[in-house]
């Protein structure tokens, strides 16, 4: 593997750590500096619509800029929510940071750098191993993820919370520094063209089409992000963070190797297929997760859901690739990117007093996997006859 391909799955690592790390305090950590449900929703929510702006602005113009400038501009926004939200408690204040900085509330990529990576990795890999160099690259991300769940779990248990946050920020210094070391060879290969808004003109209808459906599974997605779900099981059951990170450790592993088998499926049955149907029963899953009697059986369906969930995301990503103008990878992947955080953004605060009510908990689960369900058929229906999905 090429010098900077390991270099962009190192930062990866330290990213996806990064961002499990936090995801399993987060809600914990604003509801213990005093804020109530419907304002840790608003917050979430801000914080993905921030994320959306900065994400179009920089993925977008990552040919233009520079690619390794737009990455360190983004840990540098990683820096900047870290210290507001470890150093205040001031609503407005978390708001600001919020919407400015880069925070996953998922414990799933954020920011521009998932965009720029992929089109990196693409230009440095061989077309025939894009899908098993992204299953790879999804896979060092879930490991990471785990990893990072399970650590501040156990370090919250010793620290507190806040001492969670600084060290988010602590990671977001160490990714500035790894992307500084990447070559020119990450730079985009071709003079950047004069653009249109979107930056995209050949590819600007499949990616549009393709943008509307991502938003509409994140949108579903938004409802059950990995803190918001570390809250559930907190209230419902009384967990204590160090075993809701234990749960996400696994969760998270089963997760990264299942993008492996994806990309086996995926060369017998098309990256299409083999999106929708791994995708539709990790659906049904989810949805029986809040019907189980018993916390063992409810961390089990959701284990089992998290075998079988992200088997469609290096699919997805390599499908991107591979239907869209070469030259046009950097925007299509930010905007598809942008689609699904934007989508993601708006749940948090429908979610939120859902989770809150004693009556309705279940609900935010069944939304999560309806919607889901019905971006895996409209997917299938609309692109199975696209020049690609093989």
């Amino acid at each position: 593997m090429p010098h900077d391909a390991r270099l962009l799955f190192a930062t990866r690592v330290v990213r996806l750590f990064a961002y499990g790390f936090l995801s399993v305090v987060l809600v914990l950590y604003l509801a213990s500096i005093g804020l109530d449900e419907p304002r840790i929703g608003l917050l979430l929510t801000l914080t993905l619509i921030g994320d959306v702006v900065i994400s179009f602005f920089l993925s977008t113009r990552a040919d233009a800029i520079g690619r390794r400038r737009t990455l360190v501009a983004g840990s540098l926004l990683m820096i900047f929510a870290a210290c507001v939200f470890a150093l205040t408690g001031n609503f407005a204040l978390l708001l600001l940071a919020a919407i400015l900085g880069v925070i996953s509330p998922s414990g799933h990529e954020v920011g521009p750098f998932l965009a720029v990576e992929q089109v990196a990795l693409s230009q440095i890999v061989p077309p025939a191993e894009r899908t098993t160099v992204f299953a790879w690259y999804h896979l060092a991300g879930s490991f990471a993820t785990a990893a990072g769940s399970i650590t501040a779990g156990a370090l919250s248990d010793a620290t507190g919370y806040r001492g969670v946050i600084l060290g988010y920020g602590a990671l977001g210094i160490l990714l500035a520094i790894t992307f500084l070391r990447l070559s020119p060879a990450v730079e985009s290969e071709r003079a950047v063209r004069p653009a249109t808004f979107l930056r995209v003109d050949r590819s600007r209808a499949i990616v549009l089409r393709l943008s509307a459906l991502f938003a509409l599974d994140s949108f579903g997605g938004g409802f059950v992000v990995q803190s918001i779900v570390a809250y559930w099981f907190y209230t419902r059951f009384g967990l204590r963070p160090a075993v809701i990170g234990s749960i996400f450790f696994g969760a998270n592993l089963l997760a990264g190797f299942s993008g492996l088998v994806a990309a086996r499926i995926a060369r017998r049955i098309g990256l299409l297929r083999t999106m929708v149907f791994t995708h539709l029963p990790s659906n049904l899953l989810l949805i029986l997760v809040p019907f189980m009697p018993t916390v063992e059986l409810a961390i089990g369906v959701l284990l089992l859901r998290f075998s079988i969930s992200q088997m469609d995301v290096p699919t997805r990503q390599s499908y991107v690739m591979a239907v869209v103008d070469p030259e046009e990878r950097s925007a299509a992947a930010g905007i598809t990117g942008i689609a699904r955080t934007t989508g993601a953004a708006l749940a948090p605060l429908a979610a939120m007093p859902l989770f809150a009510s004693s009556t309705l908990h279940w609900l935010p689960f069944v939304i999560a996997g309806g919607l889901k369900v019905v971006y895996d058929l409209t997917l299938l229906s609309a692109f199975r006859k696209t020049a690609g999905t093989e």
